[in-house]
């Protein structure tokens, strides 16, 4: 992107730049890019855990924007539309990495090989308990969200989406959004005093 065009774009709201870019301004999904790579990462990581995997589905999510460019319809935010992308992306994503899992433990043990015994919910990994750090600890938390809650979690509580947004990038009504957060912020509390207890404060009390 070329400095006058940096110039010329910055200002635009991510509405003005996607329809640029669906005339052919590449410099405006250079902006586009510019704007989200950071706060998309960030969103990826809190959803996997991995910061590696957070930067393969960010890529990924940017060449489907890419690709997809012109399906975009300018009646809501680019946002809503985008992020719906990325969490499209990662679930895609978590489904062939459990399948690899499958295909490896298959070839491991034979497709008829021992029952792999799993501990129960509410034996929870050294790891966590060992967690020192409030941020470690409320993402490793938010980690043993079931993906319903981690994702609605994430939209309002690390993004700042407004309900109606959230509406939007799920697909489910309002009133489903607001009652959703409730149960998910309940049940991020519960984990993290199960993670605490009984040594320390409990670091998250949700938004709004």
């Amino acid at each position: 992107m070329t400095h006058q065009a940096e110039t010329a774009n910055e200002h635009l709201s991510d509405e003005e730049l996607m329809l640029r870019f669906q005339n052919e301004d590449n410099d405006a999904f250079s902006q586009i890019v510019n704007r989200y790579k950071d706060r998309l990462v960030n969103f990826l990581y809190r959803y996997t855990g991995s910061i590696d995997e957070a930067e393969d589905i960010a890529q990924d999510s940017f060449l489907r924007l890419y690709r997809l460019k012109h399906t975009y319809k300018d009646v809501g935010k680019f946002s809503s539309w985008f992020y719906t992308i990325a969490i499209n992306q990662a679930k895609s994503h978590k489904r062939d990495k459990v399948r690899r899992h499958a295909y490896s433990m298959n070839q491991t043990f034979g497709e008829e090989g021992k029952e792999i015994e799993y501990a129960s919910d509410d034996r929870l990994p050294d790891e966590v308990l060992m967690a020192k750090d409030d941020t470690d600890m409320v993402q490793k938390a938010i980690n043993l969200l079931d993906e319903k809650h981690r994702e609605i979690i994430l939209l309002r509580d690390i993004q700042d989406m407004e309900y109606e947004e959230i509406a939007e990038v799920l697909q489910i009504p309002v009133g489903t959004v607001k009652s959703r957060i409730n149960r998910a912020r309940e049940s991020l509390k519960v984990i993290l005093e199960k993670l605490y207890r009984p040594k320390r404060r409990i670091p998250y009390t949700g938004g709004n």
